[in-house]
């Protein structure tokens, strides 16, 4: 028996048709989280805005852990542009050897420090195309930077990010700007300031890679999850 075009067309369609939560559900997803962690914040450990961007520049592929035990010392010596610069690159590199690509890292950190110094007055700009504009960031670091530094309700799709927004059903996307546009949309307004750490810590500490702890997940009932982890599963450290 031969398909016709339109019947196979047809099926393609509901191939790609994902599942999403819908509006009710999105607003009690983040009305648990809310519950769960009322003042969510980042990890990293910063005492400026200049610190904080320092901090998500080395944070690409590495922990906020191994960032924060680098970035302790090396801020206390070196936690303003004009002093990262008189640091040096040699300099730098004692402090940050341990982070995973941290050769091009110090490079892109002197060279925003540079930027920052000639160009903003010594100040991290809080506009994307100028924060873009300084090299080793990009849209998410810049996303970061908005979010965390200036109360911005921008979302900054890390791989955390990524699986529970794809997880759950509530933003599910083929890759990281899908994702994010589509959170723009659906996040209801009052919880947009604080969706990117919410959605963060949620896939750092219970939605993890392996073994996510869906017994213990406040959304577990809300999500679209095929595969939750049932009862009893022995538990993995790994996120």
């Amino acid at each position: 028996m031969r398909m016709s075009p339109g019947w196979r067309a047809n099926m393609a369609a509901k191939r790609r048709r994902v599942r999403m939560l819908g509006p009710a559900a999105r607003q009690a997803l983040f009305e648990r989280l809310r519950a769960a962690m009322p003042e969510p914040a980042t990890e990293l450990t910063y005492g400026s805005t200049y610190q904080l961007l320092v901090s998500v520049i080395l944070s690409a592929q590495a922990t906020d852990k191994s960032v924060n035990l680098a970035t302790g010392p090396l801020f206390r010596v070196a936690g303003t542009p004009k002093a990262m610069i008189a640091l040096g690159e040699a300099g730098l590199a004692g402090y940050i050897r341990t982070i995973g690509l941290w050769r091009m890292k110090a490079k892109h950190i002197l060279e925003a420090s540079r930027t920052i110094l000639a160009q903003h007055g010594g100040e991290v700009p809080r506009e994307r195309a100028a924060l873009e504009a300084l090299p080793g960031v990009g849209r998410k670091t810049a996303n970061v930077v908005m979010n965390s530094a200036f109360g911005e309700p921008t979302i900054a799709v890390d791989t955390h990010i990524f699986r529970v927004a794809n997880r759950t059903g509530l933003a599910p996307g083929r890759n990281v700007r899908e994702v994010e546009d589509r959170l723009v949309k659906v996040v209801p307004d009052e919880f947009r300031v604080h969706a990117h750490h919410w959605l963060l810590l949620h896939g750092r500490y219970v939605c993890k890679a392996r073994t996510p702890l869906c017994p213990q997940c406040p959304i577990r009932d809300l999500c679209l999850y095929r595969d939750k982890t049932p009862p009893g599963t022995p538990v993995t450290s790994s996120g």
